[in-house]
This record gives C-alpha cells, structure tokens and sequence, in this order.
C-alpha cells in the first residue's frame, strides 16, 4: 500500500523554535492526523538542518563544537516542541545522521555522473541567515546608498569569493515550466504558482552546490576539500529519511517505493523558491519523481512584523500552550490563519476566541449534555424516540457538513474544515436552547422526548469528537471517554471521517458521564 506521506520544511538549528515552526508542525500534524481517519496510511516527517555558516558561528559564539551545538538544542528545544504541541510525526531526521549524510552524498555521485555537475569560481552576495546565494534582483537597496540587505532579515549581505562545484540549474527551466503548466496543483496557493512561473521564465541560472570557505557540513565524494551547500544536502531530506539509496530489496527501499514521491511539502513561502525550483531541478537530475504538491503557507505576525528570533518577535510553543493548553493552541492556528496567508496572533485574540467558540460553545455543550445524562438518566444514554423535524434538521445538517470539512482539510483549508464543524455545534447548541430538556424533565408525561433530545446531543457530540479529533487530540479523547463510545465503537483515532454522519452509532445504554471540562476556565497570566 503506497502511503500519504507528508513533510513539514526541515527546520534550521541554530536557536530553539518559535511558534513560526510549531504552526507548520501543527498544520502537517492536523492533516496527517486527518487522513489516517480517512482511512490513509499516513507517513509524516518533520526533523532539523544542522549544518552550515550559521551553526558553525553560532556554535563558535557559545564556545562548544558545532556538533555539540546542535545536539543539545535537539535535544533541549527541538523535540520537546513535538510534544508540546501534541505532534504524531513517524520520522524526526536529522542532518548530521549517517542515513542521510551518506545518502546525500550518493545523490550528488548520481547527479555529477549524469552531467549536471562543474566545477567553476563564485562571487556575489550571500545572506548567511538565510543561507542563500542572493541574485542582485533579490536585495534591498537603501535610500541613504548603504550596503545592500537581504529583504527577509534586514541585515546586510556578505560578498563572498570562492572556487566551488555548480549544479546546472539552468538546464532545467523549460521542463520545470512545463510541468507546473501541466500540473498547476503541485504549487498552491495560486499566489505561490504564480511567483514561481514568475521566477522559472525569468530563466534560470547554475547555482554554485558546495562550499569552500565552510567547514561544518558533508563533504563532497570527489573534493574533500568542500561541503556540500547547506540547501542542497538539506533538501534531500526528504528523500533519505524514506530510504532513497538504500540497497535493492531492503526494508529501506521499499519504503522509498512506497513514500515517494511526497505529496506534500508543506513550508513557508520565504523558502519556496528552494522547494518549488531547486528542489524538483535536482529531482530531475538525479532521474527522480516531483513531488506531487509544494505548499506555501504564509508568515505569522507580531506588531505586524514576520515572527523572527533576528527581530525578537519569536514566542516559544510552551509560553501559549501553557496558558491554553495544546488543544487550545492547535485549534487557535488553524481556525485563525486561512493556511497559505499571513496572519497575525495576538494573546486578546486568542484568549476571546477560547472563550466563545471552546469554553462557551463546544465545552459548555459537552458539559451540559453528560450531566442531564447523568442527573435524569442515572449516566445510562436512553434510547431515543421518533424524530422530529428538530432532530432530522440536525441529522441532516451533519450529512452536509461531514463532506464539507473533509474537502476543506483534504484541501489544506483548515480554517474552513473548521468552521463547518462549528457551524454543526452551533446548531446543536440551538437545538438544546429550543427544545429546553430541563424543562421537559420536570413532567413525566415527556420521558419519552426527553430521551429523544438526550440522546440526540450526544449522538452529535459523538460526531463533533471525531471530526474535532484530528485538530483537538487529547479534549476529543477526553469528550469520547466520557460518551461512553470506546467500549462500542473503538478508539477515536480508528474512526472513520465517511462514516460519521451516519447517524445513531452510540448505543443506547453506554455509560456516559460528566468529566472534568474539556476547556477550564482560564486564569489570567502573572504580569
């Protein structure tokens, strides 16, 4: 069975991460979390870029080897973000791992000995933060005539003069051109398309693939004297960490057949140029598939500036989720942010939202309905009666919304998936207003309807859970504990997102009751 396999970018070690990181991790966790109750067998990666002039300086500053440099922040920042945001990735690689060092060498082996590779002198700018060869076209100039800045730090470029390895990059625009026009979908949104078509018939220039003046990284097979490009091993990640190059008839190579190519790469549009067209032009080199999509999504914002550890804007994952909570968090950046534009975080944003559309409205409702379970039925779920109009205007509304959502998250539109889901809880907190089940509960001749709405509300918190599972893991896990459903239908992750509009899957008699809230109130943080 060939399997969905989703990558976040490789993220750069040289600090600990922002919530800029965990907002990628987090959208390619809802989506991989998403499919597998689709049915997919899913495979996500996420992991780190170790080498190259910013470790190397950044090691340097704190007195420790490079190696040290990385492996603490690994293991110190890097991991512990997984699960602080409540991350279900199957592959964390790293970039200093003999898988991929040698399997990245053995791509450029491929690569040189099918003639893309020469040897030639380099000179222009580069932005070490952004570890990139700039284009002239690429920079900033200052009204007041000083240096030239790179557009995404606001720091000045370095000049650099070297005798390095190029890959023919330029041999590649034609067909690069030709397979986006054939296939528009494998760079969305339309806006990141549109800039890479820009970029491609503008024409493409070879791009110097290794480094000299640079010590920490892989060094070339043919030329110990250089390393590797950092993008240029770091790219390759995607492909290692799958068992590209590994012998015929192992473990390893059947994975690779079955995982590539990605179908998708989600990353930031500032390093789509890399994904979008050095990517797939090395691809082409080596005589490899494309990957099928390249996902940009836009910047998060603070004062409405890029969130950047360079213009301390970067907040730690652990500062927000230990106030809201994952769940909290998680839901927060996927419902805020339509994936693919910017989007600004504000803690008074966060804090409203939490409030209104979780505490008070998916919250309450889970609250209330366990209890009147508990407080009229004894926790035992009655059967319910005939259905009324009250009721198939429910039943019916989440045979819309089910399909819908899944389009939305099928589509990387989080936001949207989202919001028909709520759209359902609002109705079903409608329903509970109208049909007021504690005052039908005070007049036995209405037990029978009162079962009826009992167990109506639950039926559709059955459904709001699964559809809510894959963005609210451990709250959704914590509403179907207390349905009673686990012991009837299984866990929650093996529910299937097709099947869940089918309507009267919680059996009459499961234990329900009324746990602790799925969404706390929250206390105001010390100043």
């Amino acid at each position: 069975m060939a399997a969905y396999y989703v990558t976040t970018p490789i993220y750069y070690v040289n600090d600990a991460p922002h919530i800029g990181h965990a907002y990628t991790t987090t959208a390619g966790d809802v989506l991989t979390r998403w499919r597998r109750q689709r049915g997919d067998d899913v495979l996500f990666l996420t992991g780190v870029d170790e080498h190259g002039t910013k470790v190397q300086r950044a090691a340097e500053a704190g007195g420790v080897s490079p190696q040290e440099w990385v492996d603490r922040l690994v293991r110190d920042s890097w991991r512990p973000v997984l699960e602080t945001i409540d991350a279900a990735n199957d592959d964390f690689i790293r970039t200093t791992e003999p898988r991929h060092t040698e399997r990245v060498q053995r791509f450029w082996e491929v690569v040189r000995d099918n003639g893309y590779v020469y040897e030639a002198d380099y000179e222009g700018p580069y932005c070490v933060g952004c570890e990139e060869f700039k284009l002239p076209g690429d920079l900033q100039l200052p009204e007041d005539g000083g240096e030239p800045l790179c557009p995404v730090h606001g720091r000045p470029v370095e000049m650099v003069k070297e005798k390095n390895w190029f890959f023919q990059l330029s041999e590649f625009t034609d067909a690069l051109i030709a397979h986006y026009e054939a296939n528009p979908q494998a760079v969305e949104p339309a806006s990141a398309y549109n800039e890479v078509m820009a970029f491609l018939r503008g024409g493409l220039v070879d791009i110097s693939m290794s480094r000299s003046s640079v010590a920490w990284g892989i060094s070339l097979p043919w030329d110990e004297r250089q390393v590797i490009y950092v993008w240029f091993d770091a790219l390759l990640n995607y492909a290692t960490a799958v068992g590209y190059g590994a012998s015929q008839g192992t473990p390893d190579a059947e994975l690779f057949a079955q995982a590539w190519p990605a179908d998708v790469h989600l990353v930031g549009k500032d390093i789509l140029r890399f994904h979008a067209v050095y990517w797939p032009a090395m691809l082409l080199a080596a005589g490899l598939p494309l990957p099928r999509k390249v996902f940009a999504h836009g910047w998060l914002l603070v004062g409405g500036e890029k969130m950047s550890k360079t213009r301390l804007t970067g907040i730690a994952p652990e500062h927000i989720t230990d106030h809201f909570g994952s769940d909290a968090f998680r839901y927060y950046f996927m419902r805020a942010i339509q994936f693919g534009q910017d989007g600004s975080f504000s803690w008074e944003d966060m804090s409203a939202r939490y409030t209104a559309e979780l505490a008070n409205g998916l919250g309450n409702l889970a609250s209330r309905a366990t209890a009147m379970v508990q407080r009229y039925r004894d926790g035992s779920l009655p059967a319910s009666g005939p259905a009324t109009e009250a009721e198939q205007t429910l039943i019916d509304l989440l045979a819309e919304v089910a399909p819908r959502a899944d389009a939305a998250m099928g589509a990387l539109d989080f936001s949207g998936g989202i919001a028909e889901v709520r759209r359902f809880i609002d109705a079903v907190n409608l329903y509970v207003t109208e049909q007021e089940p504690w005052v039908l509960a005070k007049d036995e001749a209405l037990a029978e309807r009162l079962d009826t709405v009992l167990a109506t509300v639950c039926e559709a918190l059955r459904a709001i859970a699964v559809l809510y599972n894959p963005v609210m893991p451990k709250a959704m896990g914590q509403l179907w504990e207390q349905l009673g459903a686990e012991p009837a239908l299984g866990p929650i992750a093996g529910q299937r997102v097709g099947e869940v509009a089918r309507w009267g899957q919680l059996p009459t008699g499961v234990a329900v009751t009324k746990g602790a809230a799925l969404f706390p109130r929250l206390e105001e943080p010390a100043e």
